[in-house]
């Protein structure tokens, strides 16, 4: 089933790679988020299935963006260059797609999280 989804990303060229990724998979991009300010205001209110979630947004950690996502019950996966060890414990558990991930990479962890 095509999910609503936001993608949080500061670099272009990987936000559109992962766009990319998720049209593939018949999903929807709904927006694109590069700074913090707008990735907090689409999180609040915006009707999302899933949500694909930089760690580092030039230079500001989005974890303010995975507590709103969280309380909202929303699915969200993070995407960091640092692996899991880089993710704030109270979000033990989430999943992580480590960059570079493939497009099956992240078919599974949407699977995962329904």
């Amino acid at each position: 089933m095509a999910k609503r989804v936001l993608v949080v990303e500061d670099e272009m060229t990987i936000a559109m790679m992962i766009e990319d990724m998720l049209v593939d998979l018949g999903h929807e991009v709904v927006a694109t988020a590069a700074r913090l300010p707008s990735a907090l205001e689409v999180a609040a209110d915006g009707n999302l299935d899933f949500v694909v979630l930089d760690v580092n947004l030039a230079g500001h950690q989005s974890f303010p963006v995975a507590a709103i996502l969280q309380q909202r019950g929303i699915p969200f996966a993070f995407a960091t260059g640092y692996g899991p060890a880089g993710i704030d414990p109270a979000f033990a558990g989430r999943p992580v797609l480590t960059k570079p991930f493939t497009t099956a990479d992240l078919a599974a962890v949407i699977e995962t999280v329904g």
